[in-house]
């Protein structure tokens, strides 16, 4: 049970997203503010068209997608198209503290729903945009979904593998340029918010998937910056500039092994790495003094380099994943089994000790389900899902007599005539 106050609790959000912004409205939501997503009457939010479905039956209410990125949400429909809708939304706007939308740039305008006549109504509001490339340039435009955000944010020509000669770039899986563009749309929201409440003024946020990436790509672009090079993409490690050995190992059970920092570049680690590999007789000739100044020069490249990987790779072929997992860790070596993803629902850490995933019930089915948790622990204002992802419209009449102050009588007129 919360006791304590969440994080942003006393926040009211009107969530007007699509699929590339809607997990920025799930964050903000988990972290206690109260989300309204509004959605048309019709069709209802994007996400609940997309696949995979509850039992593999498409339903309107039964995305897992949808599921997952609206936990806290309320659902209220409303045309915003028609100019009844329009003034309902503002009715909500004057009570709001943020709108989150990411239609096309123009579009919110086109309807008199843009930030400056919204300001009018309630010059306390912020109103964060999540567009593929912001509100303005070039490319405001431009059509954009997560694979082009990947693609054009340079991320995907990091991506792919250095074994398969002329192979093309991948991109991350899971819809990752979604994903970062929304964590920087709820950054700039929170801090859009602090700001507000330091001078009361509300403002308008230009988040940028195209820009969230692209400031995203580890080494590429400081590289290019300061030494004109391009880092070139290598299978299941990080790009490079030079290339590196592989860390992917297989392990005595036929589970892949990712070893970081092979050589080890300290001699702190070299000589327990080597200790260890002496309890099973697998250290070869590697106690050679002439390794050990190879490891203090940090050489990273040579035959000798590759004798030191060759044997590495023997010992990991020795035992067990979980055995080489452990083992590294406990002195002080970056490794790690590579999981699957539902692997990962057995991992001690998360289930017993971390409590990452959490039950959440389903009142419409009746039965609970297992949701990934929290990516952070707060001490004074707890993160909490306090209910699943709502049925399309579910709460489009407490929001408009409770909150609105309508009759039923109206919202059924409204409802009647396609506004609601």
């Amino acid at each position: 049970m919360i006791t304590k106050d969440q994080a942003l609790e006393d926040v009211l959000i009107l969530d007007l997203t699509d699929e590339k912004g809607m997990y920025a409205g799930k964050l903000l939501a988990d972290m206690g503010a109260r989300v309204i997503l509004v959605e048309n009457p019709e069709q209802g939010h994007a996400a609940r068209g997309i696949g995979p479905y509850y039992n593999d039956v498409p339903d309107i209410n039964g995305s897992l997608l949808f599921w997952y990125h609206s936990t806290n949400k309320e659902s209220c429909t409303i045309d915003i198209s028609k100019p009844e809708g329009q003034q309902l939304l503002k009715a909500l706007v004057k009570r709001a503290d943020i709108l989150l939308e990411s239609f096309q740039p123009g579009y919110m305008e086109s309807l008199g729903l843009g930030y400056k006549n919204l300001a009018k109504i309630n010059d306390k509001l912020i109103m964060t945009s999540i567009t593929g490339f912001g509100q303005y340039g070039p490319y405001s435009n431009y059509l954009s979904s997560n694979l082009v955000s990947m693609a054009m944010g340079g991320i995907m020509a990091s991506c792919g593998y250095d074994d398969i000669p002329d192979s093309p770039p991948i991109h991350c899986e899971g819809w990752q340029g979604y994903a970062t563009g929304c964590n920087y749309a709820a950054i700039g929201t929170l801090a859009a918010l602090y700001y507000r409440d330091i001078t009361g003024q509300g403002q308008w946020v230009d988040a940028s998937i195209h820009e969230a990436l692209s400031c995203t790509t580890e080494a590429a672009m400081p590289n290019w910056f300061y030494t004109k090079q391009t880092p070139k993409r290598q299978t299941g490690r990080h790009h490079g500039i030079q290339p590196t050995p592989s860390t992917q190992y297989v392990s005595l059970d036929g589970k892949l092994i990712n070893g970081f920092d092979i050589p080890p570049r300290t001699m702190e680690r070299w000589n327990a790495l080597l200790s260890w590999m002496k309890e099973t007789n697998m250290e070869g000739d590697l106690e050679n003094d002439s390794y050990r100044e190879l490891i203090r020069n940090r050489v990273r490249t040579g035959p000798q380099v590759l004798e030191i990987v060759s044997q590495i790779t023997k010992f990991i072929a020795s035992l067990p994943a979980e055995e080489i997992y452990h083992g590294a860790q406990k002195i002080r070596l970056a490794w790690a089994i590579i999981r699957s993803p539902e692997e990962n629902l057995n991992d001690p850490h998360f289930t017993e000790d971390r409590n990452f995933f959490v039950d959440i019930y389903h009142p419409n089915i009746g039965k609970s389900f297992l949701y990934p948790g929290a990516p952070y622990s707060f001490t004074e204002t707890p993160w909490n899902i306090r209910h699943c992802a709502p049925e399309l419209g579910e709460n489009t009449n407490s929001v408009l007599i409770e909150d609105l102050g309508l009759y039923e009588e109206k919202v059924n007129n409204l409802r009647e005539s396609g506004i609601v």
